[in-house]
């Protein structure tokens, strides 16, 4: 129940291959995308900004940060398949205020609330979905920007989605996890 001081997940919002016949891989990938998205939101119904903010676990974690890093983790993928590694930046160069703001990403902050969190989500969920649908070709391949967890030298448009697949849906798990600790509630079961 909504009293007006808790917020509902975002419908989720009519994607591009609803709008549009998207076939073959491009629909498999944002059919995919669109279910964990929805998972990871579904985990913040009924909560208060709040309740959005509270670490329920051992982690640092809570469900609004959760929301807002799948949200900065999917733009900066989405440019980076546009623009190429300088889209991300270098690690190695990254100053304290960098990973202060870094961190920042897995909290809520101060004037954050989860209705302009799940919005902003939904902006770049947007964007990404039309992506996905307009890009040439998923073969274009671009350099990885420096950082010493990349293995490999070279992402292709599809790998770069396959990986914000996977992280979205293992941050929806993280969500659950965090949600359930809250209060009980599950996504499932």
């Amino acid at each position: 129940m909504n009293d007006g001081n808790e917020h509902e997940p975002e419908a989720d919002a009519m994607t591009v291959s609803e709008q549009t016949t998207l076939t073959g891989e491009r629909a498999d990938l944002l059919e995919m995308l669109t279910k964990h998205r929805h998972f990871l939101r579904f985990t913040t119904r009924d909560l208060t900004d709040e309740q959005a903010g509270m670490r329920t676990t051992a982690s640092e974690l809570c469900l609004g940060g959760l929301v807002k890093h799948v949200t900065s983790v999917e733009r900066n993928w989405a440019n980076f398949i546009l623009e190429g590694p300088s889209a991300m930046g270098d690690f190695d160069a990254m100053t304290e205020e960098d990973f202060a703001q870094r961190d920042a990403e897995f909290r809520m902050l101060p004037g954050d609330t989860l209705a302009g969190v799940l919005a902003d989500y939904a902006e770049v969920a947007g964007r990404t979905d039309e992506l996905v649908a307009s890009l040439p070709d998923l073969d274009a391949v671009q350099p990885l920007p420096k950082a010493p967890w990349f293995q490999d030298t070279h992402w292709s448009a599809r790998r770069v989605l396959m990986h914000v697949v996977a992280e979205t849906a293992q941050h929806a798990g993280h969500a659950d996890i965090i949600r359930e600790s809250l209060d009980g509630a599950k996504s499932m079961g």
